[in-house]
């Protein structure tokens, strides 16, 4: 019997919203970013994004994401 393990890992994602669609990034790799024309097709393309840097064996950035900041003005 072939019992894979099956590793689940999360990375955080910021998405903006610009003038022809959106743009998401992963800030725990470096320059890893990609863009959709909607929200799900962003996250699609961000998830092959990562997966590359993933292959190419980049290393993670040292910053670690602890929460937000809202600024009210």
């Amino acid at each position: 019997m072939n019992s894979e393990v099956i590793r689940v890992k999360s990375y955080p994602v910021i998405i903006e919203q610009d003038q022809s669609g959106y743009v998401v990034s992963c800030p725990v790799f470096k320059g890893c970013y990609s863009q959709g024309n909607t929200i799900d097709e962003a996250l699609n393309n961000i998830k092959e994004a990562i997966e590359l840097c993933i292959d190419d064996d980049e290393i993670p950035v040292g910053s670690i994401i602890v929460g937000n900041v809202v600024l009210e003005r």
